[in-house]
């Protein structure tokens, strides 16, 4: 049974830091992508990271590139989402999702049939 849980969210005030993590259990394929998404209330979820795990190949969101940061650790069948300089526009519930049918790692979420429950990550100004 497939499944991901995220935790790491919190409240923050702006400027301020913030590490998710995503633990994935019931994949047994050697190599998959986990993407990090978010989502406003009234808004399409947006993807905002992503990695391969059979590497470090990485693919960002422009609103995020250099200050989030998408890694693995997996020995624990963990992905971590580093988010620094966080601001307002921030604010969401972001999930974690995995695919283990493309070989790219895209940021759009039909590529994407597992997710976990979501995250809320709050910033204030």
């Amino acid at each position: 049974q497939v499944q991901l849980v995220e935790s790491g969210g919190g409240s923050v005030q702006a400027g301020g830091s913030l590490r998710l993590s995503c633990t994935v259990s019931g994949y047994t394929y050697p190599r998959y992508c986990v993407a990090w998404f978010r989502q406003v209330p009234g808004k399409e979820r947006e993807g905002v990271a992503a990695i391969s795990t059979s590497g470090s190949t990485t693919n960002y969101a422009d609103s995020v590139k250099g200050r989030f940061t998408i890694s693995q650790d997996k020995a624990k069948n963990t992905l971590y989402l580093q988010m620094n300089s966080l601001n307002p526009e921030d604010t969401a519930m972001y999930y974690c999702a995995a695919d283990a049918t493309m070989y790219f790692c895209g940021l759009g979420t039909s590529q994407y049939p597992d997710w976990g429950q979501g995250t809320q990550v709050t910033v204030s100004s």
